[in-house]
């Protein structure tokens, strides 16, 4: 590849790499609204404005992927330039489901809006669930935007964290309906969005597998955290 074109090639790179940045603050945003959401009495404009980044947020996932598509045929990228395209088409997927999710919690926090059978302390951990979920996202988003494998494993420890408050609201909700069955629905709504959190974890996770292929390239995705460890060394020692 001659000078001229391989910095060409790093600028287009770098406005991907924005882009995603930028992707990835906004879908911040989205979840920190949804969470908002959960604490706060109806608030039609924050839904309308949920529906609307929803929207922005899937067709930036569209332009990235293009441009992706575009360097690829125009480049022909081979080995980690290569891999870095790939993985940022894995990152911005899993960034478009977080924004999914967040949508779905901004529904269901509207129909609890008023639900007088669950008050807001009965589901405070699912809201502080959702607040870890916001962090683990942000340190997912961190390392990406240094490449930082360190602070992609941390979040492993991170996601541990919120499957651990999934487990808890799960048992608190059983055990609401069981001493009283009228909250039987509520309570299923408060899973959905518990499970809903969940899963934002997962997709953070895997914004951090990403990060560790792009940078180790080594596919950790079934790996657990002690073997990514593991993996890092050997790699630290240039085996």
């Amino acid at each position: 590849m001659t000078t001229h074109l391989s910095k060409q090639f790093e600028i287009e790179m770098e406005t991907i790499r924005s882009d995603v940045l930028a992707m990835g603050g906004l879908v911040e945003a989205q979840l920190a609204r949804s969470v908002a959401a959960l604490s706060e009495d109806e608030n039609p404009e924050l839904l309308e404005t949920i529906k609307k980044n929803e929207e922005e947020i899937n067709q930036m996932q569209i332009d990235i992927d293009q441009q992706c598509a575009q360097i690829i045929a125009r480049r022909q990228p081979a080995a980690v330039d290569l891999r870095i395209i790939l993985t940022i088409s894995k990152v911005v997927s899993d960034l478009e489901r977080v924004g999914d999710e967040a949508k779905k919690i901004a529904r269901k926090a509207a129909k609890l809006q008023g639900n007088e059978r669950l008050t807001r302390m009965q589901y405070y951990d699912t809201i502080r669930a959702g607040e870890l979920a916001q962090a683990v996202l942000h340190r997912a988003l961190n390392a990406f935007a240094r490449l930082d494998v360190d602070e992609a494993i941390a979040t492993y420890d991170a996601d541990d964290e919120i499957d651990l408050a999934f487990d808890l609201v799960m048992r608190q909700l059983v055990g609401f309906m069981m001493e009283d069955p009228r909250t039987i629905s509520t309570a299923l709504e408060v899973l959905f969005v518990a499970k809903s959190i969940e899963r934002i974890g997962d997709h953070a996770k895997n914004i951090a597998e990403a990060i560790v292929q792009i940078v180790m390239g080594k596919d950790v995705r079934h790996a657990s955290l002690e073997e990514i460890r593991g993996i890092k060394a050997k790699v630290a020692e240039g085996e």
